[in-house]
């Protein structure tokens, strides 16, 4: 008897190892890999691939990391990419794309669209480029997620047990510290389970400790930790 768990999925165009992924309505969206900088829209309904850009030439991929920001306006056709990576051993890069369903025919016929859809460089409110990551932070691996109560903090848990938070809207880090863990902290899974309200109070002492500015779940590969 055929097992009918699974379905076989059509092969992605280029082999992608390490790769990131978000999902955003009826797209997985594949953002490059070991080696590769390719980036696809996978429809989940259609089981097809369209190509949307490619990193940079200069950039090096090595277990990079991609989240989707918050945006205000809330246009449900356009999301915010960030996509960061590096380490002392490799060249850090940080970037950001606007992207525009490639599905969608509007991604092709508007000039407004023009800027859409390709990683450029993540900069501040003056326009000056901006590296997510310190001279020794090790990076290759790691996970973050994004939250508070304005959307507007990352939360990067990376080699060997430190989390550390980077406000997006000043640009900087706000809090290094390190996790309840004798594990290595690499590869591992980093989610938020933060419920709408609960952030709001928690954030109000996101100076004082960090366990208490958002709920999240660490899994390591022997034990998982909850920051309350």
């Amino acid at each position: 008897m055929i097992n009918q768990t699974f379905q076989t999925l059509k092969e992605l165009p280029t082999p992608l190892g390490e790769s990131q992924c978000v999902l955003h309505k009826h797209e997985l969206i594949i953002c490059g890999g070991f080696g590769q900088k390719a980036c696809y829209s996978y429809h989940t309904t259609k089981n097809k691939y369209k190509f949307i850009c490619k990193y940079p030439s200069n950039v090096q991929l090595e277990a990079h990391c991609v989240v989707k920001l918050i945006d205000n306006n809330k246009d449900s056709n356009q999301i915010t990419l960030l996509s960061f990576g590096g380490s002392k051993y490799t060249k850090r890069h940080t970037f950001v794309m606007k992207y525009v369903s490639v599905w969608n025919n509007i991604s092709n016929k508007s000039n407004e669209f023009n800027n859409y859809n390709q990683w450029v460089p993540f900069t501040d409110n003056h326009n000056h480029p901006i590296i997510i990551g310190r001279d020794n932070d090790n990076y290759w691996g790691m996970r973050a997620v994004v939250g508070g109560s304005n959307s507007n903090l990352l939360f990067i848990t990376y080699f060997i047990n430190y989390i550390s938070v980077f406000n997006l809207n000043i640009f900087q880090f706000i809090k290094h510290d390190t996790l309840p863990t004798r594990n290595y902290i690499q590869f591992h899974c980093f989610v938020s389970n933060s419920e709408n309200g609960q952030g709001q109070e928690m954030m109000k002492k996101i100076k004082k400790k960090i366990n208490k500015s958002i709920k999240c779940c660490c899994l390591t590969r022997i034990q998982d930790y909850q920051l309350i």
